[in-house]
C-alpha cells in the first residue's frame, strides 16, 4: 500500500508541470491568439505599442491588448470585441479577423482599410455590431454577410462599395440600423429590406440608386418600426405614394436631391411622429397640404428647388420654387445638414 502511495505521489509530481502548462496555454483560446498575432503582423497598426505580452486577453501583470475585450467560456477566454478605430490603419481588410469566431462587436471605423470585405465574414455567427464606416473599402458587399443572423448594427457608410445592395441583407432578422450612405451602389433598393421587422434606421443616401419609392414599399406591412428613412442624393423617380403614410413610426423622411415629381400626398401629414421632411431639389409641384402646417411634431419641411406654386411656405428652413423665390416660415430650429449627424446619435446609444 505504501508503494502505491509513493508511486501516486511521484506520478502527480511528474504530471504537475504538464497540468500547469495546460492551464497557462488555456488562458486564451489558441485560435484567437493566433488570429490577433496575424492581424498585428500584417498591418503594422499604430496600436501595436499597446499590444504587448503573449496573451491578448491579459497575462499576469499585463493588461488585455488595447481595443480587445474578452470573456470566459468554459476553461478558456475568448475575444468577444475588437475595437481599433481612428488610428490610420493602412492595408487590406484583415481576413484573420474572421477567425475570431466569438466576436460580437467589430469596430474598425475611420481608418484606411482597402480592398473588399472577405466572404469569410459570414463565419462570425455571433456578431451583433459591424462598424467599418470611413474607410476605403471597395468592391461589392459579399452575400455571405446575410449569414450574420444576430447582427443588429451594420455601418458601411463612407467607403467605395459598388454593385447592387445585396438582397441577402433581408436575411438579418435582428437588424436595427443599416447605414450604406456615401458609396457607389447602383440599381434598385431591394424591396425585401421591408421585411426586416426590427429595422429602425435605413440610410442609402448619396449613391447612384434608381427606381421609385412605390417599388421599395410594395410588400404589404413593410418597415413596421422604421423611424428614419434616408433616400437623398440618388436618382429616384416617380412620386411619393400615399401608402408611405402607413409607416406610422416614421420620424425622418429625407428625399432631397432626386428626380421625383408629382404632388405631395396629404396623407403624409397624418404620420403621427413625423418630425423632419426633406423634399427639396426634386420636381414636385402643386401645393403643400395645409395639414402639414398643423402637424404637432413637424419641425422642418424643406421644399426649395421644386416647382411648387408661389406662396408655398417651408417649415423651419428655406423653401421656394424653381424660379428661385424663397420665404421664411418664422420657425427657427437647428438644421440637420448631414445624415451622418444621426449616425453619431445612434452610435452613442449602442446597447
Amino acid at each position: 500500500m505504501a508503494c502505491v502511495r509513493v508511486f501516486a505521489a511521484v506520478s502527480f509530481i511528474i504530471l504537475l508541470p504538464c497540468l500547469l502548462i495546460v492551464v497557462v496555454d488555456g488562458k486564451t483560446l489558441k485560435r484567437d491568439v493566433k488570429a490577433l498575432n496575424e492581424i498585428k503582423a500584417s498591418l503594422g497598426w499604430r496600436v501595436v505599442y499597446a499590444w504587448v505580452g503573449d496573451d491578448p486577453c491579459g497575462d499576469g501583470d499585463l493588461p488585455a491588448w488595447s481595443g480587445v475585450t474578452c470573456s470566459t467560456q468554459g476553461d478558456y477566454r475568448v475575444v468577444t470585441e475588437l475595437e481599433v478605430y481612428a488610428v490610420s490603419i493602412i492595408g487590406p481588410f484583415p481576413t484573420a479577423v474572421t477567425n475570431l469566431l466569438d466576436l460580437t462587436r467589430l469596430d474598425l471605423h475611420n481608418n484606411k482599410l482597402t480592398g473588399p470585405i472577405p466572404p469569410q465574414i459570414g463565419r462570425l455567427k455571433r456578431l451583433k455590431v459591424l462598424n467599418l464606416r470611413w474607410n476605403k473599402l471597395q468592391d461589392v458587399i459579399p452575400p455571405e454577410i446575410g449569414e450574420l443572423k444576430k447582427l443588429t448594427h451594420l455601418y458601411l457608410s463612407f467607403n467605395s462599395f459598388k454593385g447592387e445592395i445585396p438582397r441577402e441583407l433581408a436575411n438579418l432578422p435582428e437588424l436595427q440600423y443599416l447605414h450604406l450612405h456615401e458609396n457607389r451602389f447602383i440599381g434598385r433598393i431591394p424591396a425585401e429590406l421591408g421585411t426586416l421587422r426590427n429595422l429602425r434606421h435605413l440610410d442609402v443616401g448619396n449613391n447612384h440608386l434608381v427606381g421609385t419609392i412605390r417599388e421599395l414599399i410594395r410588400i404589404e406591412g413593410c418597415f413596421p418600426v422604421l423611424r428614419n428613412l434616408y433616400l437623398n442624393n440618388n436618382y429616384l423617380t416617380g412620386g411619393v405614394p400615399a401608402q408611405l403614410a402607413n409607416m406610422s413610426n416614421l420620424e425622418i423622411l429625407y428625399l432631397s436631391y432626386n428626380k421625383m415629381s408629382g404632388i405631395v400626398p396629404a396623407g403624409l401629414a397624418h404620420i403621427p411622429k413625423l418630425t423632419y421632411l426633406y423634399l427639396d431639389h426634386n420636381q414636385f409641384s402643386g401645393r403643400i397640404p395645409d395639414a402639414f402646417y398643423k402637424h404637432p411634431y413637424l419641425k422642418e419641411l424643406y421644399i426649395e428647388g421644386n416647382a411648387f406654386r408661389p406662396g408655398v411656405n417651408p417649415i423651419g428652413g428655406v423653401g421656394g420654387n424653381s424660379s428661385g423665390q424663397s420665404w421664411w416660415s418664422g420657425v427657427v430650429v437647428t438644421t440637420i445638414v448631414s445624415t451622418d449627424l444621426d449616425y453619431f446619435d445612434v452610435i452613442s446609444s449602442f446597447e
